[in-house]
């Protein structure tokens, strides 16, 4: 099995290099970014807007080759990777909720950037207290869903 992913889009940081950056969003309070939607992917961003928080997925595009045991940042012991947040990864995908401020044509702009400048954008998904930690200050749409999402089941729509 043969999978591919292909960058929606670039995230751009003020961190260069890894060494000083911030490790997860929470340690990186106020520090702004933003990310550039490539064009054929603009019209997916209708209604983001309404929410305050999004789900960045994207690429460790400078990460180093897995190890399945790591030492990681928080920590003096080596750790099965998979019991750690460490970027070097089988497969190098990082995830990281941060807080939406303004989306102008293709350009979104974030607070509390933890990732490199350049970082390839997989996707973008609002990210939804009610569904995940921590609680957002606004669902936008989905405001009148709320207390339907622990008894609504999937559907075949999209398999």
């Amino acid at each position: 099995m043969k999978i591919e992913y292909k960058p929606i889009g670039i995230i751009h940081t003020p961190f260069q290099h890894p060494k000083g950056m911030p490790i997860q969003p929470a340690g990186a309070e106020g520090i702004r970014g933003t990310v550039e939607v490539f064009d054929e992917y603009v019209e997916g961003l209708n209604d983001v807007d309404g929410f305050s928080r999004i789900v960045l997925l994207y690429h460790f595009h400078q990460a180093k080759p897995a190890a399945m045991r790591v030492i990681p940042f928080m920590d003096t012991q080596l750790r099965g990777l998979f019991a750690t947040r460490a970027p070097a990864r089988p497969n190098p995908i990082g995830l990281s909720i941060v807080r939406l401020i303004g989306i102008e044509g293709n350009i979104l702009t974030i607070e509390n950037v933890d990732m490199l400048d350049g970082t390839p954008l997989l996707d973008i998904k609002p990210h939804v207290s009610e569904f995940a930690s921590p609680a957002s200050d606004r669902i936008g749409w989905l405001e009148q869903a709320r207390g339907r999402a622990k008894k609504k089941k999937s559907d075949d729509r999209f398999a």
